[in-house]
């Protein structure tokens, strides 16, 4: 995704709604998500499906780490060694 440029893609709600079509080619365009703001505040954000679910593909990653990451902090983690004999055990099979 790219870098949010704030002059042109943070845009109030009555904005959004008169020229929608227009909004969706510019996300779909830059790559960057446009802010909706209600009453100077932000709402909602309109972003490219695709940019969506890569940033989805991003969290999911990013939470397997800090699992792993967590875990052998707590003790459950494996050795290198023990976990390649592991696998080389089971391809041999």
């Amino acid at each position: 995704m790219q870098r949010l440029k704030i002059d042109q893609d943070i845009r109030s709600l009555s904005e959004v709604r008169t020229g929608i079509a227009n909004f969706i080619k510019q996300v779909h365009d830059t790559k960057r998500p446009v802010i909706i703001t209600q009453h100077g505040k932000g709402v909602a954000v309109l972003l490219d499906a695709y940019e969506y679910e890569a940033m989805q593909d991003k969290l999911e990653l990013l939470t397997d780490v800090q699992m792993s990451i967590n875990q052998l902090e707590n003790g459950q983690g494996v050795t290198h060694e023990d976990a390649k004999a592991t696998i080389l055990k089971r391809v041999k099979k």
